[in-house]
């Protein structure tokens, strides 16, 4: 983005922007979303970085009224199939906190070396500084959502000591995580309650309803207009219940190991498309989504979920999860139980890998292209005439199934739209 339009998107408090540039402030060393509600610097003032670590590395704490770090994602790793793109969503994922940057490398097949070289080159930087900026936002969460003693949030954000995580704290949003601890709210026991941001618009209802119909018995249900689910994560499992809210999606997270914070928000981001820049989508589909702006592509929490579901029907799937689903700890609602792993999804000979699409029946196909491999650009078979809506046909599809016109529908259906 040019200065201009990010100093244009500060002057309207825009916040379509918000994740895709982080604006810091020379004189203050704060850095903040365009969007923020502080007084507009003098331009001369500004730098601009392309995510929150970057900013951080070079010495900018976070905006106590805006908290940049917690703004949506940058779009842009959404839709990157390169090496920077798919280094972004692993981090985020965890898997540097988990696996190191070797094993980021390693999942990546590239040195760690030239990992490194290209997110500093892109981004403005490295994979542990990233992985820090993530740990950072995660203990920030803990603190002010939970009542989790402080020495518990030092091990679940992934930090090696409490020493290096009050000097983080202390770094990034020049305050003590005592101070963060005193600006909680009640919590209820046992529950992660947060907030997860997006870009408006965002038709919320649609996509929970979305999400709700396919739902499993056991895995996954409708509760008071919202959605619940149980969770696969790397060190346990969980259950999110998801819901609208005026301004955001709130979240409630119920987790059998705390280190699993950061990946199960990143994978609720994903089932629900919360980094896209819809208004960018919306005025590329004109007519199509005017009468029903916000409309996104459900996603998943498992790639290997979306397969299964396309390979042996809702049927076949309610009975596989049935068998072979791990049982939950503890139930929430009639959440019971989990997918099943991979391995024993291979063990019965079902394919985990959504890249290996190919001899699937079209529909199929395109369905897993789209949720499982995250391509904006999908059309559903029996849907003629559109290539108007390039690069964003998936969004179209959504609203074309939304009016239950996709099986069948004639070219002069789709020419009306």
């Amino acid at each position: 983005m040019g200065e201009d339009a990010v100093y244009a998107a500060m002057e309207s408090r825009d916040p379509r922007f918000d994740g895709w540039v982080f604006v810091a402030v020379t004189t203050t060393r704060i850095y903040c979303r365009p969007s923020c509600p502080a007084a507009m610097p003098r331009r001369e003032h500004l730098r601009l970085f392309p995510t929150a670590a970057s900013a951080q590395v070079n010495g900018y704490r976070a905006c106590k009224r805006c908290l940049p770090d917690a703004a949506p994602g940058s779009p842009e790793w959404n839709l990157r199939a390169d090496l920077v793109g798919r280094a972004m969503r692993l981090i985020e994922d965890g898997v540097v906190d988990r696996e190191g940057v070797a094993g980021l490398a390693a999942r990546l097949g590239y040195s760690a070396r030239q990992v490194h070289r290209q997110l500093v080159s892109e981004v403005g930087a490295s994979p542990q500084a990233l992985a820090r900026a993530q740990r950072a936002q995660t203990a920030r969460v803990l603190l002010e959502s939970t009542g989790l003693p402080v020495g518990d949030v030092v091990f679940a954000s992934g930090f090696g000591s409490v020493r290096q995580f009050n000097d983080t704290i202390r770094q990034l949003y020049g305050t003590t995580p005592t101070a963060l601890r005193a600006r909680a709210g009640s919590s209820t026991p046992g529950v992660i309650a947060l907030r997860l941001p997006y870009r408006p618009p965002m038709d919320v209802p649609f996509m929970l309803a979305a999400l709700g119909a396919e739902a499993v018995p056991g895995m996954s249900e409708c509760v008071d207009g919202g959605y619940r689910r149980s969770l696969v994560l790397p060190y346990g499992t969980g259950v999110v219940t998801l819901s609208d809210a005026p301004t955001h999606v709130a979240c409630e997270l119920r987790l059998d190991d705390v280190r699993d914070l950061q990946a199960a928000v990143s994978r609720c981001r994903r089932l629900l498309d919360l980094d896209a820049d819809q208004q960018a989508i919306d005025r590329r589909l004109g007519p199509l989504a005017a009468a029903a702006p916000g409309r996104r592509v459900p996603g998943t929490v498992d790639a290997a979920e979306v397969l299964a579901r396309e390979l042996l029907g809702p049927e076949r799937l309610a009975e596989l999860v049935a068998r072979y689903g791990k049982p939950l700890s503890v139930s929430v609602g009639g959440v019971t139980r989990t997918f099943p792993r991979a391995e024993v999804l291979a063990e019965l000979g079902i394919g985990t890998d959504p890249e290996q699409a190919a001899g699937l029946p079209e529909r199929a196909a395109a369905v897993i292209r789209m949720r499982a491999l995250r391509d904006p650009d999908v059309v559903l078979p029996g849907v003629s005439g559109a290539d108007r809506w390039r690069p964003w046909r998936s969004y179209a599809m959504q609203h074309l199934e939304g009016a239950q016109v996709v099986e069948g529908l004639d070219e002069v259906r789709v020419q009306a739209l």
